[in-house]
């Protein structure tokens, strides 16, 4: 059997070319989460505004996370046959336009729609741009932690801006001033941006002596485990994601009296856990992926246990320390991908991941909502996430183990 030895990597690619699309995917990982949490946020002024309830505002998104998992598969079997960097460009400028439609919605039927399109283009980033990231980067570790980062802030920032704006200028203005930036961002992009690739002498060095090596079989068993891993950890990132500005407004009571706040908060919470998969990439590339990977799952479990029941003052924190941990967690399945799956498969293998992921995930919207409907609240739901962030702390034992 070929050797599966640990060979950690020490040089970043530096070609300018690699350098500057790896900026364009930064931005376009902002971007894809940012839009991603318009809603989650905006709902809440929503339902004020349309007169629902928030069980029946939250299933408005239901368009829009299910429309995210059906287009990944596609876009990753486009990212393997077409220019990965005008597909980034496409999903900045179609994402743009749908959430601008959905500024401009008049029905539910209409806004739905628009949401259902911005799913669509959004599901373009993760297949694309984590292959074409794992691709540019010797050092995948940190470079998918930094790309990470970037997504994590893009929560952040979205949580605040859109509280912020909806209170201000309504929901509507919400989803049009960030749709209009990014629109004209992807057209200028399509514009002038002329198609670099890397010369075939730097695409052959990013072919690790680990992806060269590794047995069909032990290639098969990792993404085995990530498959798993993302149908469960979707459910719990999504959930958590989903849930966290209305789990404020529950919660907090005084401490967050009106939208602005319960948007300040959440906009704290995920800027304070944006950087936590910095020390999390390093320590892939020294330990490898399986004790980070069952270290970090074994807390993630315990943290939400906690938070399930917490409330007032205690639930800042624990929210804190939740959602950190669960950032940490995002750049591990990417590493096992681009350390163990070929190269010539791997937008398709990150497709599936997001597909599984994202399929089960966009179940999470509705459920909440059915629950929420049901009089069922986050004592419940809380205690299913953990039990989802188990089964991954499970599949984590099977990783191989470093030689």
């Amino acid at each position: 059997m070929p050797s599966e030895t640990f060979v950690p990597l020490s040089r970043e690619a530096r070609h300018p070319a690699a350098a500057g699309q790896l900026v364009v995917l930064h931005a376009a990982h902002f971007a894809c989460h940012y839009k991603l949490l318009i809603f989650p946020t905006a709902v809440i002024a929503l339902e004020r505004a349309w007169g629902l309830d928030y069980g029946a505002a939250l299933a408005l998104g239901t368009p829009l996370y299910v429309a995210f998992a059906l287009a990944t598969l596609p876009a990753g079997w486009l990212g393997d046959r077409c220019n990965g960097d005008r597909l980034i460009g496409l999903q900045f400028l179609g994402s743009g336009l749908a959430a601008i439609a959905a500024g401009l919605a008049q029905t539910q039927l209409q806004f739905m729609a628009a949401l259902a399109a911005l799913g669509l283009f959004a599901a373009i980033y993760h297949p694309v741009g984590l292959a074409m990231v794992t691709r540019l980067s010797a050092r995948r570790g940190r470079a998918l932690a930094v790309n990470g980062v970037f997504g994590n802030l893009g929560l952040a920032a979205a949580t605040v801006s859109t509280a912020l704006l909806a209170e201000a200028y309504g929901w509507r203005s919400a989803f049009l001033l960030p749709g209009a930036v990014a629109a004209v961002g992807g057209a200028l992009h399509l514009l002038l941006r002329r198609a670099a690739p890397l010369p075939p002498a730097m695409e052959e060095a990013q072919v690790t002596p680990a992806a060269i090596s590794a047995s069909r079989r032990t290639q098969l068993r990792v993404l085995a485990v990530v498959l798993l891993a993302a149908l469960f950890s979707g459910i719990v990132f999504n959930g958590v994601s989903v849930s966290l500005p209305k789990l404020f407004d529950e919660r907090l009571g005084t401490l967050a009296p009106g939208l602005a706040q319960v948007g300040g908060y959440g906009a704290l919470v995920f800027a304070l856990a944006a950087f936590a998969q910095l020390p999390v990439g390093a320590l892939l590339d020294r330990l490898g992926g399986r004790p980070v990977m069952l270290g970090l799952y074994a807390l993630v479990v315990m943290a939400l246990i906690l938070l399930s029941k917490a409330a007032g003052l205690a639930a800042l924190p624990l929210a804190t320390v939740t959602v950190t941990l669960m950032f940490a967690g995002i750049p591990i399945t990417g590493w096992l991908m681009g350390r163990y799956v070929a190269v010539t498969w791997r937008s398709r293998a990150f497709a599936l991941e997001y597909v599984l992921a994202l399929g089960v995930s966009s179940s999470v919207v509705p459920a909440m909502a059915a629950l929420h409907l049901a009089g069922r609240g986050f004592d419940l739901q809380y205690l299913l996430f953990a039990a989802s962030a188990a089964v991954v702390f499970g599949a984590a034992s099977l990783l191989p183990r470093r030689s």
